[in-house]
Formats: structure tokens, sequence, C-alpha cells
């Protein structure tokens, strides 16, 4: 395995290459993981993609200095084109798991002559969360919303409410309550949250150009997942002309091993 990086300004993205099949596999992991999740499809799928595996800013290695700039979409297009020109990568094929499924979009946004094969796994982007919404107020609610962080207080008390009232799946609170149970974490759910807020899509406009370029296009989501469900993917998909659903027998958490392995046994 080897691992390299991009600089954009003071900003730095780290990533790993595995694997030396031909087509080039860009990867982005989820919230709370890093690049190394992706070893089962350099592990399984090594000889028909080399995987580039992302640390998204605030995870692993990558860093992102200033927490009050939001990444933008043509900050990605600028951090991407130099990473394609710095491998030689013409044409390339995506992956985005929960959070990474943002950054998968916006690549395919903006590059989309460029995309080989479109793969999703439970993606965030589209279907709007409320607490993402959050982020995009202004900055009176930022910072009402930074002190939920700061001071957990309130945070555990919204939980409480929520399971009291039964209006939230008991796997969600506890998906919640594991990313927000140390004030590390609570720091990158924050800044994760208001950095990446400008990273929202036309779904219209992604199937459009996923139609237009005639990509191919595979969703992978879990049957037991309470997070991200298939149901709600039907917001992209009921506009794409042709994809592949794939609704596996897992929860959240596990898709992208369970993901792999699935790909490497299709014919």
């Amino acid at each position: 395995m080897k691992y390299d990086h991009i600089i954009f300004g003071d900003n730095i993205l780290n990533y790993s290459i595995n694997g030396n099949g031909k087509t080039p596999l860009l990867a982005f992991h989820g919230f709370g993981q890093s690049k190394e999740v992706y070893l089962p499809f350099s592990e399984l799928l090594g000889d028909e993609y080399t995987v580039y595996a992302f640390d998204i800013y605030y995870h692993g290695n990558s860093e992102w200095k200033d927490r009050n700039q939001a990444l933008e979409k043509q900050d990605w297009e600028v951090i991407l084109k130099s990473f394609l020109e710095k491998h030689q990568i013409e044409k390339f094929a995506v992956v985005g798991y929960s959070m990474g499924g943002k950054f998968a979009l916006a690549s395919l946004e903006l590059f989309p002559r460029k995309i080989k094969e479109f793969l999703l796994i439970a993606p965030d982007g589209i279907k709007t969360s409320f607490w993402y919404s959050l982020a995009t107020y202004p900055n009176s609610f930022r910072r009402f919303f930074r002190a939920m962080i700061v001071k957990p207080k309130y945070f555990y008390q919204i939980l409480t409410f929520t399971k009291k009232m039964g209006l939230v799946d008991k796997s969600l609170l506890k998906f919640a309550n594991t990313q927000m149970n140390t004030r590390e974490k609570r720091r990158r759910v924050y800044l994760t949250w208001v950095v990446f807020r400008h990273l929202k899509f036309d779904l219209k406009l992604i199937a459009f150009l996923i139609n237009q370029n005639k990509i191919p296009t595979m969703m992978f989501t879990g049957k037991y997942d309470k997070i991200i469900t298939a149901e709600n993917m039907m917001d992209l998909l009921k506009h794409v002309k042709e994809y592949e659903h794939v609704i596996l027998e897992a929860g959240h958490n596990t898709l992208i091993a369970d993901t792999a392995k699935h790909l490497a046994k299709a014919p």
C-alpha cells in the first residue's frame, strides 16, 4: 500500500493507493471512519480496481485548517483536478459511503464525463437530514448548534426527550450517542456539519448527468439500516433511467465490507 496527499492552501487531503486493477476507484468513507475501511475493496477487488481511498477532512490524517471557511464545490473541483493530474487519471470509478456520498456526488457533478462507474453505499446527500439543515442556518442558529456540541447536556436532553416520545428509532439514538460521547467526537461532528454544509445537490441534475453520460450506477443499501434507508434513495433513483439497487442483508455499519463481498461474487 502506498500513501500520498494533495495540498490545497493550508489544507491537506491524505489518501492510500492499493490494488493493481485497470480502473482507478476513488473511495470516500463515512463519518468517524478513515480510508482503512476500504481495505475489503482492495483485498477482494484489487485485480479490477486500483483503490484510491481518501481520509475526508477532519478524519484520519486529513486536515481542513480554517473551521470558519466552508468547503465549496469549486474548491473540491480544484482539489480533485489536482489529484487526477498528479496520477494522470482520465477516467475513474467513484464510491461513497454515508457521509462520503456527498463527495461522490460532488465528484460526479463536477466531472461527469470522466466517471466510468458510480457506486453509492447508503449515501448521505440524497435525503437531507435535520442536522445538516441546521448547519446551513444563519450564524445565530449555528452558535446555538455549537453550544449543543460544546455543552453536551443540551444534546442529551434532546436524546432523552426523543426517546421518551418514541420519535426516533433506537438504532439511530445509539448511533448518535456513540458519535457524541467525547469532546473530540462532538467537535468533529460540529466541524463536518458546518464545513461541508454547501455540499448540497440538485438530484434531478445528478440524474440528468448520469443519464446523459450513460454512467453505470449501482446503489447499495441495508435491509436493517435505520439511518439511511432504501426508500429514501428513491429521491434520486426515480429520475435515473438505468441503475441497479442492491438491498443487502445488513445494517448501516457493515455495508462497505458487504458491498465488496457482493461485487466480488458478481459474474
